[in-house]
């Protein structure tokens, strides 16, 4: 499975990198979220260059040019709430393409272990279309497997490209095996090392659906 990641390069990405992890700026949740619409805007240019495309004619005001213009169709998905903002970015520049929406969430128990539960889908057909699945965190790889896997009744996609700012090496190991034999792509901002007893990823930057939006009940 091809993987890049983002702030192993040299880019004014790594700005935004920073800011999102950055306590003191956190505490702006507007910025926050426009931080990670920028970096979606940046990762779906970079998913744009792997696309498929064709000649196009365009008449303009003094005769015709011709130029290469994407061909495939594609489904901007995202994990709710925390992957809205990542939508939102990819969304600026696909912004011809059809949505998908998978709501995932952790439901904790007494002794404070977690299972991930999906509760809603909302998603056109999926079939020979290009996915890229956004979700801004990648902790231990679960949300996006059932993710994934609620989206496949929606059809069989073409291609999947994964979208991630903040990823583990577990979780990254982990989607890795699960589309080993799949049409896929990783996108990564950064990988950090460690998972906590909680499954946050550390140094990471805390929880993104609060910051984003607020903390919840």
């Amino acid at each position: 499975m091809q993987t890049t990641i983002f702030n192993q390069q040299q880019s004014i990405f790594n700005r935004y990198i920073a800011e999102i992890r950055d306590t003191s700026i956190q505490t702006d949740p507007m910025r926050f979220r426009r931080n990670i619409e920028r970096m979606g805007e940046i990762l779906a240019y970079e998913v744009s260059k792997e696309l498929a495309y064709t000649e196009k004619n365009v008449v303009t005001p003094l005769g015709q040019a011709t130029e290469i213009v994407p061909s495939e169709e594609v489904v901007v998905a995202s994990i709710l709430r925390a992957g809205l903002p990542l939508h939102q970015g990819v969304l600026n520049y696909f912004d011809r393409s059809e949505n998908a929406f998978v709501s995932a969430y952790r439901k904790y128990n007494e002794k404070g272990d977690f299972d991930i539960h999906i509760e809603y889908i909302s998603s056109p057909s999926l079939d020979g279309k290009t996915v890229l699945l956004c979700d801004p965190m990648l902790a231990t790889g679960t949300s996006i497997e059932l993710a994934y896997k609620a989206l496949l009744h929606r059809g069989k996609p073409k291609h999947v490209h994964i979208i991630s700012l903040i990823a583990s090496q577990a979780g990254v190991q982990y989607v890795q095996n699960m589309f080993n034999d799949e049409p896929a792509t990783l996108w990564l901002g950064a990988v950090d090392e460690e998972l906590n007893a909680k499954s946050y990823i550390v140094p990471g930057l805390g929880d993104a659906g609060d910051l984003a939006y607020g903390s919840k009940i």
